[in-house]
């Protein structure tokens, strides 16, 4: 643009040579206005000669030094907003004041008494326009400097507080510009705010082409997520890129900056809001008590040690085999408790293994913990289908070694992070959980018969948003690199929860248990991940290419389904399922076996996996958890391995 040309030599001058220039235009407009004041007085042009030059030197000699000493010229006129212009009435104020004084109430013979008045309003109004300009015009030009013609034109979805912030933060961005609001209010439609105007979110089609907007950012933070997904599926429509604020409390402790905007996650799209805690429930095993969180540095036993640590136990310990994990969440919670020395001392890394009993044995007995938070397992469904007996090991026998270690130190209770997956599972990782569930199961039963006081609880849920195997971030991956995103089935459908609900309903549940209590959350309706996919991708301001549309841009190819993977999840085997006093946790009824018959069983298990038979192993697991039905063949690398050299041994020998 020819403006933005003429502005960039400005721009490039030295500061120094900048400030000459805008003193110089504001001793130009002092003989303009006096000039001018006369014209008004008189109505006519005079000549500033003689007595008429007076005012002249007199509004120089008042003005510049006024100006000066009061800062007009250090601020910068393109970034140039209320406070400065507060600044210039200020200084014009005390100019007019001395001004009025010397040509209005003394007065000076030959010179009009109103000139005194007159002049000082013109030169408000004219410093005020220039100031003004200089923004509209050198802004704009030094925006377009630093972000070139990409710069990306936004509407703000919500003109309330959090909007108003909003545009105010973008004022002075490189890369986005305001170009209206939308809002659902009638009242506000129509309307003017921080120059830009307010429209009405039915019109936001037409807006995008007729305003080249390439992105609308919800401003919408106190919006409940029913209302935030029909907004959401609106914006849709309209082929945009869609970016949001936090929460308000996120927002509680300052003004919304450009920083805070964020990707949309499924979180958004979750379609129901979380149930508060009740606190009661949240500190009951915890507060004042000694903790122990095994798999502290995994997604969801991290998030136990960040609500843990806020509900003030006496001691915290963080267990992990993962040296580089267990570091990560004990330097995250020493930042989290801030400068308290004392409150950094109760949260205790300690490296063990859930299978190693000696080690679990020294740690409990050296802290006697009062509740273990078990979260330690292999759970991601092919890496243990390629590694069963891994899997079973860690998960079925490093819970019952846990198990058996808490109840003979005293703990008095011991939560059981399960799975949806432990439902009729199709895989290693799913029978391994749902075996984990039965071994407490019968502790619990074996501990009510001989008057132990442990209490072992489980908790069910499905997957959560974050964790390391979610598939948001990688379709957020594959967006980015320009697809495709993959998918193992087009109706596969998952039950998805945030990480802090499910860490809260963990706490809440296992606080409720009467010992041996399965508990199932409530995930509300499963999502449909192709749907997930989808909308990830029109949420980005692209399209899906598909045979409807083979100029879209980004593809969703199908792979086929990973060993062991399931189409759908499941919460419940049966469908009795109990109410309890938290609407979003449920007590499911499962059956299990007696201890004593269960640990023969286990044995058997332990003494396939020892000889590498994984075939038989397998069988064992069929014939002992309920439901589960393996798809496919084996894959376990060493077995396959070991068969495959077996025969090749033979082979030779022959």
């Amino acid at each position: 643009m020819a403006s933005g040309k003429l502005a960039a030599p400005f721009l490039a001058l030295p500061r120094v040579t900048k400030r000459l220039l805008a003193l110089t235009v504001d001793a130009s407009l002092c003989v303009l206005t006096v000039w001018f004041a006369y014209y008004l007085r008189l109505d006519t042009w005079i000549a500033l000669t003689g007595i008429h030059l007076l005012p002249v030197f007199v509004s120089l000699a008042l003005a510049l030094p006024i100006f000066i000493s009061m800062g007009l010229y250090r601020a910068i006129f393109r970034y140039a907003g209320m406070s400065a212009f507060l600044t210039v009435m200020k200084a014009i104020g005390i100019y007019g004041i001395a001004f009025a004084t010397i040509f209005t109430a003394v007065s000076v013979p030959g010179v009009p008494r109103t000139v005194g008045i007159l002049q000082p309003l013109l030169l408000l109004i004219a410093i005020g326009l220039s100031r003004i300009g200089t923004r509209a015009w050198l802004g704009g030009a030094y925006l377009r400097v630093l972000g070139g013609e990409a710069t990306s034109r936004v509407l703000i979805y919500g003109a309330g507080t959090a909007g108003r912030q909003l545009a105010g933060a973008l004022s002075g961005s490189t890369q986005l510009r305001v170009m209206g609001f939308l809002d659902d209010d009638t009242r506000l439609q129509g309307s003017i705010m921080n120059g830009v105007s307010i429209y009405d979110p039915a019109s936001l089609v037409n807006l995008v082409d007729s305003l080249d907007v390439t992105d609308v950012l919800l401003a919408i933070p106190s919006a409940n997520r029913k209302r935030r997904n029909e907004i959401i599926d609106l914006v849709r429509a309209a082929k945009v890129t869609v970016r949001t604020l936090p929460d308000l409390n996120d927002l509680a402790q300052g003004l919304v900056q450009v920083g805070d905007l964020r990707e949309l996650d499924i979180d958004d799209l979750l379609g129901r809001d979380a149930v508060a805690p009740n606190q009661t429930l949240l500190a009951r095993n915890v507060r004042d008590k000694v903790v122990m969180v095994t798999g502290a540095g995994g997604s969801i036993g991290s998030e136990l040690c960040r609500q843990i640590v806020r509900l003030q136990p006496t001691l915290l310990l963080l267990v992990d085999q993962s040296e580089f994990a267990l570091y990560r969440m004990q330097a995250e919670l020493q930042k989290l408790l801030g400068t308290d020395v004392s409150a950094q001392e109760k949260v205790i890394p300690l490296l063990a293994s859930v299978r190693d009993e000696k080690r679990m044995t020294e740690i409990m007995s050296a802290f006697a913990p009062d509740t273990v938070y078990h979260a330690a397992a292999y759970k991601h469904v092919p890496m243990v289908e390629f590694n069963v007996a891994e899997g079973v090991r860690n998960n079925v026998l490093g819970t019952l070694t846990t198990a058996r270690v808490a109840s003979a130190c005293g703990v008095s209770a011991f939560v059981l992070i399960s799975t949806d997956k432990a439902v009729r599972p199709t895989n290693v990782m799913g029978a391994t959980k749902r075996l984990a569930e039965m071994v407490l199961q019968a502790m619990a039963s074996a501990c009510r018969q001989s008057g132990a006081t442990i209490n072992f609880a489980m908790v069910r849920f499905g997957n959560v948003l974050g964790s390391s195997g979610s598939v948001v971030p990688l379709f957020r991956q594959q967006i980015l690199e320009g697809g495709p995103v993959t998918l193992t089935h087009a109706d596969i459908t998952r039950y998805f929860m945030t990480i802090p609900e499910a860490a809260q309903l963990v706490i809440q549940a296992g606080a409720m248990s009467d010992g041996g209590d399965v508990f199932v959350l409530d995930m509300g309706e499963p999502v449909r991940i192709y749907d997930l996919a989808r909308r990830m991708i029109e949420l980005s301001g692209l399209t899906v290419r598909d045979e409807k549309n083979p100029e879209g841009d980004i593809e969703i190819s199908i792979v086929g389904l990973r060993p062991g993977e399931k189409l759908y999840e499941e919460l419940l085997i049966g469908d009795n399922p109990r109410e309890t006093q938290h609407p979003r946790i449920m007590k499911a009824s499962e059956e299990f076996l007696a201890l004593s018959a269960l640990m023969e069983r286990l044995l058997s298990l332990e003494t396939a996996l020892d000889s590498n038979d994984i075939a038989e192993a397998r069988l064992i697991l069929q014939s002992l958890v309920s439901g589960y039905v393996p798809e496919g063949d084996l894959v376990d690398h060493v077995f396959l391995r070991a068969k495959k050299v077996q025969i090749e041994t033979n082979s030779v020998s022959y």
